[in-house]
């Protein structure tokens, strides 16, 4: 589990095969092989880690359902390491499983962004929202698509501010309006 706050801007180096290559600093700190970290919101495992660097096996699932197959070396990533139990959870529980990939309709600081139909439903105004791996408060919920309000400081360290119309995001709505969607399914006319 992650908590959507970022850790640190790290950066793709390259790929062989499935095997995805990170620059990063800070959250290779204390890190050990088979420990979670998430990028641009998708938890990977790590498999291999040296100074400055760590890598992890993508495979054709994880990349079908995100972002991560169009990465070039050199792009910026947003990284953060597992929530430990003694931690803060300072974001909302965020699990790094993507549901779906979104498009910047307008960059921030008002960050709009189109997302796939089923997904619209699990997002209410000032409901939780994460945008690849931050945890971010969303509003004008609607036509599939939502805004969310990006502070100077969010722009600044993670890769949110550097967005231009276009660029595919990875999404994961609330796990909470999942597990009540299916709670309540039984119990409604709709069972969509």
């Amino acid at each position: 589990m992650f908590t959507g706050l970022i850790e640190e801007l790290g950066s793709f180096v390259n790929n062989d095969g499935d095997r995805y290559r990170f620059a990063a600093e800070t959250v290779t700190q204390g890190t050990e092989i088979d420990d979670s970290i998430s990028v641009n919101g998708c938890c990977l495992t790590v498999v291999a880690l040296g100074d400055g660097w760590w890598e992890a096996d993508v495979v054709s699932e994880t990349l079908g359902r995100t972002s991560l197959g169009g990465l070039q070396p050199g792009d910026p990533v947003n990284l953060e390491r597992a929530v430990r139990s003694i931690d803060r959870l300072g974001g909302h529980m965020v699990q790094g499983h993507v549901d779906g990939v979104g498009t910047v309709v307008e960059p921030g600081p008002d960050l709009r962004i189109q997302i796939p139909q089923n997904l619209e439903r699990y997002l209410v105004e000032k409901g939780s929202v994460t945008v690849d791996g931050v945890s971010l408060t969303c509003f004008n919920a609607k036509a599939q698509a939502f805004s969310v309000a990006l502070i100077p400081h969010t722009l600044e360290v993670t890769t949110l501010g550097t967005y231009v119309e276009g660029d595919s995001v990875n999404i994961e709505v609330d796990i909470i309006a999942k597990y009540v969607e299916r709670l309540l399914a039984p119990h409604t006319d709709n069972n969509s």
